[in-house]
């Protein structure tokens, strides 16, 4: 008989020491995770944005000294991308046409058509064209809050944006 309690108390200090590790690990690669992510981004809320000169697919000209609100960048062969553009169009539809911009990379028409309804949008080149470049951007899903020509924040999908007062 004491050995079989003695064995239980083995295996239940076993199943503690596990369940510990476990808890660690996890907490980091939660971290390392949070840090990966943020260095996606060059320009981090604050950081001034470059300069650029840019036509919307309606004509518009946009620079850098007009540009608030959000500004978005999309891909056409990004399925995150694809998996995020319905949240993006919602979030677009409450903020209103002139307060969101989008940069549209790819030959998706309706893609397109569907972001121009709700933001203005400029295609992108293949090396993601002059706004890319104002935002020193490289990647896909990227999403940015702009106020007088710099960053208030960053963002990999609609919900991490910060959700303005009253809302």
């Amino acid at each position: 008989m004491p050995l079989v309690v003695a064995t239980l108390v083995l295996l239940g200090l076993f199943c503690l020491l596990n369940l510990l590790l476990t808890v660690g690990i996890l907490r980091r690669m939660r971290a390392q995770a949070a840090t990966e992510s943020g260095a996606l981004f060059a320009l981090r809320p604050g950081s001034a944005i470059g300069e650029f000169a840019a036509t919307t697919t309606d004509g518009e000209p946009v620079t850098t000294a007009t540009l608030n609100g959000t500004v978005a960048f999309f891909s056409a062969d990004c399925a995150a991308c694809h998996d995020t553009l319905p949240d993006f169009l919602a979030y677009a539809r409450d903020r209103g046409r002139d307060n969101v911009f989008a940069v549209f990379g790819g030959d998706e028409p309706d893609t397109v058509r569907a972001l121009a309804e709700v933001a203005r949008v400029v295609p992108a080149d293949l090396d993601g064209g002059q706004v890319a470049t104002a935002f020193r951007n490289t990647w896909t899903p990227a999403l940015y809050v702009v106020s007088d020509g710099r960053v208030v924040a960053t963002a990999g999908r609609v919900h991490e944006l910060p959700v303005p007062a009253g809302r």
